[in-house]
């Protein structure tokens, strides 16, 4: 889909992983501490987190797409293009501690998955933050660039 509106797709598609992914994440560091709060609102946490990986893969198929006709800068590009599969990953980390929890008290194992789940939920917001940044970066500083007439 490359337009939506007639405007392009990826500006209006991005929204979606932006928010959803930094929100799942805030719900899987909970999730990492409380084994209860895991249990009660994991399903939740996992729907966010499986919606924002989705949505990641349809930025990045919308972006390629914009990317043909207007370019894209090389960090924006391999931000964008590894963002989908992060989060994928992500996504498998909290559904598996989910899973885990609801089958009782926490051992060795499923405490050290803990700690990476939270560790993956602050990788997975400085990604997105990363792709983000570059993404508006390249945009603005064109869109500097036409204001200055440089």
């Amino acid at each position: 889909m490359e337009t939506f509106l007639g405007l392009p797709a990826h500006p209006l598609m991005v929204h979606a992983p932006i928010v959803l992914l930094p929100l799942a994440a805030l719900g899987a560091i909970i999730m990492g501490f409380s084994a209860r709060f895991s249990v009660r609102f994991g399903p939740l946490v996992t729907a966010v987190a499986g919606v924002g990986a989705v949505t990641a893969a349809l930025a990045k198929l919308s972006g390629q797409q914009l990317a043909e006709s207007v370019g894209v800068s090389e960090d924006h590009h391999q931000a964008g293009g590894q963002l989908p599969f992060a989060a994928a990953g992500f996504f498998i980390l909290v559904l598996a501690l989910w899973l885990l929890d609801r089958r009782g008290p926490r051992n060795l194992g499923i405490q050290i998955l803990a700690v990476v789940v939270i560790a993956a939920s602050i990788i997975i917001v400085g990604w997105v933050i990363r792709t983000g940044h570059t993404g508006a970066e390249m945009v603005w500083q064109g869109i500097g660039q036409q204001l200055t007439g440089s």
